[in-house]
């Protein structure tokens, strides 16, 4: 399984984003899908996850009624649409699939409990 992400950059507080993560792989559909971030040194944080075909979504609490995940499993897409960002935003993002969950709940905000990880987009709140 791969995981592709893209759409950061460098966007001014109160700014919108949305991140794209494209997922390869024969039962990539199957799995749970993530968005965590990690800033300077800082740990990894949960942001939001959604199940593979039910739609449940679950959302860290630093991002509730800001963020918003949703998935397209025709095109094998995750999305994160972000809105009201904050330069606290600022982090690499990534993308993330648990192949045990599915449409398990709850979910997992545990990073451990995903088993493929893209290689992360940078975004940058600042004036």
């Amino acid at each position: 399984v791969r995981l592709v992400e893209s759409g950061g950059g460098l966007v001014q507080p109160g700014g919108s984003l949305r991140l794209s993560c494209v997922v390869s792989g024969r039962t990539s559909s199957t799995y749970a899908l993530a968005w965590f971030r990690q800033a300077p040194g800082k740990e990894r944080e949960f942001l939001s996850a959604i199940s593979c075909s039910t739609g449940r979504t679950w959302y860290g609490d630093s991002v509730k009624g800001r963020f918003m995940i949703s998935r397209d499993n025709t095109d094998n897409a995750l999305y994160l649409h972000m809105n009201n960002l904050k330069p606290e935003d600022t982090a690499h993002y990534y993308c993330a699939a648990d192949s045990v969950r599915g449409n398990s709940w709850p979910l997992s905000a545990h990073a451990l409990s995903y088993d493929y990880w893209g290689q992360g987009t940078l975004v940058t709140v600042s004036s």
